[in-house]
């Protein structure tokens, strides 16, 4: 049987490699600082423009609820009709193209209903939409 007449080596972690990264990230970040410095001292006005609107997109189209005994929602948050006309003009203002969709029930007066869309027209939108529901057929 073979005996061992030498010791093993014990296995080392070489940080050559992490140490050099770590440096090269040190540098990096220091003169990208420096970038930014020398930005701000260039002798530069940008243009100013003036509120026309939101850059994003027009949001999904408001929902108005009229119920039957002429309560208003507008997105689930009871409102009067003046506050209707008030809050659809404001994001209308933002959002030239916002969307109406108005749900009535159908048990209530329809002048409830009437009421509601002439609110929206107040407010000069133009994409309204009425909520109906397919009746099922009968066989």
């Amino acid at each position: 049987m073979p005996l061992k007449t030498h010791l093993d080596e014990q296995p080392t972690l070489n940080l050559t490699p992490m140490i050099d990264i770590v440096f090269l990230l040190i540098i990096f970040f220091m003169v990208g600082t420096k970038f930014t410095e020398l930005e701000r001292k260039i002798g530069l006005r940008v243009p100013e423009v003036t509120d026309r609107g939101a850059l994003t997109a027009a949001p999904e189209r408001k929902i108005v609820s009229v119920y039957r005994d002429g309560r208003i929602e507008l997105d689930k948050h009871p409102v009067t009709l003046a506050e209707l006309t008030e809050q659809l003009a404001e994001v209308r203002r933002q959002y030239p193209d916002l969307g109406v969709l108005v749900r009535g029930d159908f048990r209530g007066p329809y002048q409830n209903v009437a009421a509601v869309l002439n609110a929206c027209k107040q407010a000069g939108v133009r994409d309204l939409n009425l909520s109906v529901q397919k009746r099922p057929s009968q066989p």
